[in-house]
């Protein structure tokens, strides 16, 4: 597939601002539970819901340059009942909504307890709608990640693998990203939140090994014999009817060499997952401010090299006969 960058970017920075947003939640949980020390409402949840609000707008504002018509955006929604886009559409907005609404409550100070569970944890506004962001962003990772796992005939998409790599890519680079704002406030959650990125890095190394070592073996239903009904064994396309490209071989195939390839592989590989968790290692050692943002920026741009490779991989049924133009 031809791997568009709106939707890179889309995927990408919607994660970190789930996963960001994830985060804060998860701190507030333990604080209130005693495991770890309160932070203020204002200058760490506030400012932080709002990065994450952040990173949803500008994912959600890069999407629209891949829409032949923006204008005409809003229809999306309608096909809720069997399209994950239009699940997307409708899930996007109502999160960012109860980020917003999170956002606010510490803002504002309205965080005064309306009940207490357990005896423990005091319940307030900002938890439950802490809550309810929490399960509309995993819902939001099913839908995106459900739009490529739900498309039958590209098999290297076709896996549950694709929706546990979405959810733990989005995990560590919003945990990465919350360990980095910490470290940028002088709060003491860099350990925290690092500890959880470096957790969330390695398993999102295990699933998407799982899902390379599974694409490269993969035994694809539709080949060049039965697309066009010869069972030959040697079938080689000479010509495609025309001697210039077309729409179908710039969409739905990257053009790029397995030089290419090889190089974006071998670049996610050690930014993603090899440089973020020795950079957050060496700032425990160096007590760095800064090694943490780094960590950060280094896994971010490894998500996106990451993210095209998971475009280009995919092999379109349509390419057996877009093989060669002349």
């Amino acid at each position: 597939m031809h791997p568009a960058f709106s939707v890179i970017f889309l995927t990408t920075l919607i994660g970190v601002g789930q996963g960001l947003f994830l985060a804060l939640v998860t701190g507030q949980l333990y604080s209130l539970a005693n495991l770890l020390q309160p932070q203020d409402s204002m200058s760490f949840y506030a400012t932080g819901s709002l990065l994450s609000l952040f990173f949803l707008v500008v994912g959600l504002l890069a999407s629209f340059f891949h829409l032949g018509h923006p204008e005409r955006a809003w229809r999306s929604a309608a096909r809720w009942r069997t399209s994950w886009l239009s699940r997307e559409v409708i899930v996007l907005p109502l999160f960012m909504l109860l980020v917003a609404g999170y956002a606010a409550v510490h803002y504002f100070g309205l965080t005064k307890p309306l009940f207490v569970l357990q005896d423990v944890i005091q319940v307030d506004a900002s938890l439950i709608l802490g809550i309810l962001g929490a399960v509309a962003a995993f819902a939001l990772y099913i839908c995106t990640a459900m739009i490529y796992a739900g498309i039958k005939f590209i098999e290297e998409w076709h896996s549950p693998l694709t929706v546990i790599n979405f959810v733990l890519f989005g995990l560590a680079s919003g945990f990465m990203l919350a360990s980095a704002f910490s470290a940028w406030k002088g709060v003491d959650l860099v350990g925290f939140y690092g500890a959880w990125a470096v957790v969330f890095t390695l398993a999102a190394a295990v699933s998407r090994g799982l899902s390379l070592r599974r694409n490269s073996h993969l035994v694809h239903k539709s080949t060049l014999q039965t697309a066009i009904g010869i069972r030959h064994n040697s079938i080689v396309q000479k010509s495609q009817g025309f001697m210039g490209g077309s729409f179908n071989t710039r969409e739905f195939f990257h053009g790029a060499s397995q030089r290419t390839l090889r190089l974006a592989y071998g670049f996610f590989l050690g930014m993603v997952f090899l440089f973020p968790v020795l950079l957050l290692a060496a700032s425990y050692w160096l007590a760095s401010p800064y090694l943490p943002v780094a960590a950060f920026a280094v896994q971010y741009l490894g998500l996106m090299a990451e993210r095209w490779y998971f475009f280009a991989e995919a092999k379109h049924p349509q390419n057996l006969y877009y093989q060669s133009m002349a």
